[in-house]
């Protein structure tokens, strides 16, 4: 799954700690900008809603959360 497309406003979590940053491994955000070939802007929020970070992230650093069951052919 982690060669899937990542799309604006994808529900994304981060794959490793970021302190500097104020995340953690698994800290859910959503894609607000796409730089293609490999560049996503992508914003985490706190439960209030108010923006912990902004970060530009490769698509190796997050993983695409899914809330449908995957089609099988």
């Amino acid at each position: 799954m982690q060669n899937d497309a990542v799309k604006l406003l994808d529900v994304v979590a981060i794959l490793e700690d970021r302190p500097q940053d104020g995340l953690a491994s698994g800290q859910v955000g959503t894609v607000v900008e796409v730089y293609p070939p490999d560049g996503f802007e992508v914003e985490f929020l706190d439960s209030e809603g108010h923006t912990i970070s902004l970060l530009a992230l490769k698509r190796s650093e997050i993983l695409v959360l899914r809330h449908e069951p995957v089609s099988q052919p």
